[in-house]
């Protein structure tokens, strides 16, 4: 029987998310004008969630580095709240319900990130955990996260810890939320038995609220061999950590596409990471830089955008939008990209060597076939060695944006770390 939770997701999600432009430290005004802007120029396309990424609940947030042990923002039953000096809206303890009704008075739909667990600033008071008589204290476990102090685990084997999950998803149902990133979840590193319930245990809880919200799993790199539990249970999971505009990142990234591509299905997408395109780092300071435009060349965001949209991974904008320049709005609103993400059935590598890759795919309507330049010099193939990849001599040049038909022995140039990309 396919669980309803899949439908939430039919296609992989496609939105903005602030972690690459802000860190931790993002605001409600910064928030609004990216969900304003996506609102006007790119929801027509298929973008549609906006996301407050991690510790929009710490005060003393300023980029992308974590304040071990700072004070938070918590409610009388253990549940992390907005700041209200960072979002103001929130004051009075509506959390994030006016944010969320703004979001989607756009026709957009909200999203937030959560660590696994329950903050350790409960456990050591012994707060309540609501409808029971435990504390945080009684279902907390020692599976603190390794990079971020402020969470222990739950102990879900006991009926309150399912409970503080319970209660956390009916606080975010009631704001309105659509999308939950949970962190700390799914890297192979720490994914054991313990975690694993935990994630059913989220899954119970969302499903207990009636409520569509769809379940991201992060950091990566997820594990392969428990791809059928994630298809169970989330609709999307991180195939690698933190993706950054880095070269040999996007190329460690093809060897995990092809373990990942046959897992991927509708409501259930392994997830690549973000895109780390246009005007990032402005307070985060991870990845190669801070402040900056993407260092990714024109032809590695080719590359990036190709196999994301051949792997169907989510797709989630790191960058600053407002600042968004011709050249990346192009990248985001490439309708062949946003069909192939949305519409391909079957997908997988065929070839690889040294100096290229080679990916096939297909939807109900056409043919994909991509050549990736992996070397740092120019691939020279003429229409004959095409024929010995069995990619078809004629078709459209997705990136060119042109018809095309080449004889035998005419030659196809591919600049470094750039792609060829062929819909029949």
């Amino acid at each position: 029987m396919t669980q309803k939770f899949r439908s939430f997701a039919a296609v992989p999600p496609k939105g903005w998310n602030s972690w690459d432009s802000y860190g931790a430290s993002v605001r409600e005004p910064e928030v609004k004008r990216n969900a304003d802007y996506l609102s006007q120029h790119l929801k027509q396309f298929g973008w549609e969630y906006v996301t407050v990424d991690i510790q929009w609940y710490e005060p003393t947030a300023d980029s992308s580095k974590y304040h071990n042990f700072t004070p938070l923002v918590m409610d009388d039953y253990s549940r992390l709240m907005p700041d209200p000096k960072r979002f103001p809206s929130a004051t009075n303890g509506q959390g994030f319900r006016p944010l969320a009704e703004y979001v989607h008075g756009l026709g957009l739909k909200f999203g937030i990130h959560i660590m696994r667990g329950i903050p350790r600033q409960a456990v050591h008071a012994a707060t309540p955990i609501l409808g029971t008589t435990k504390t945080a204290r009684d279902i907390a476990e020692n599976t603190i996260c390794p990079w971020n102090a402020d969470t222990y685990g739950v102990n879900v084997d006991l009926p309150e810890g399912q409970a503080y999950y319970d209660s956390l998803m009916a606080l975010y149902a009631e704001w309105g939320v659509d999308f939950i990133k949970c962190d700390d979840i799914a890297n192979s590193v720490i994914y054991r038995g313990t975690l694993k319930k935990e994630v059913v245990a989220l899954r119970k809880a969302i499903d207990k609220t009636g409520r569509d919200m769809v379940l991201s799993l992060s950091p990566g790199p997820a594990p392969v061999e428990n791809g059928a539990f994630l298809q169970r249970n989330a609709n999307m999971w991180r195939i690698t950590d933190d993706f950054w505009d880095d070269w040999s990142l996007l190329l460690n990234m093809f060897d995990r596409a092809e373990k990942w591509s046959a897992m991927s299905r509708p409501g259930n997408w392994p997830d690549c990471g973000m895109l780390p395109l246009g005007h990032i780092g402005i307070r985060s300071v991870d990845g190669p830089g801070g402040d900056r435009q993407t260092r990714f060349t024109h032809a590695e965001q080719k590359t990036m955008m190709s196999l994301w949209s051949l792997m169907q991974s989510p797709l989630i904008m790191g960058g600053e939008l407002p600042d968004l320049d011709e050249w990346t709005t192009k990248l985001l609103t490439n309708a062949d990209l946003l069909a192939m993400d949305d519409q391909i059935t079957e997908k997988y590598q065929v070839t690889r060597d040294e100096s290229q890759i080679t990916w096939y795919a297909t939807s109900p309507s056409h043919e994909y076939y991509a050549v990736f330049n992996i070397s740092e010099r120019q691939l020279t193939l003429t229409g004959q060695d095409l024929i010995g990849l069995s990619i078809p001599l004629a078709g459209h040049d997705v990136w060119r944006n042109q018809d095309i038909a080449l004889s035998s022995d005419q030659q196809l140039i591919i600049d470094a770390h750039d792609v060829y990309l062929l819909k029949v």
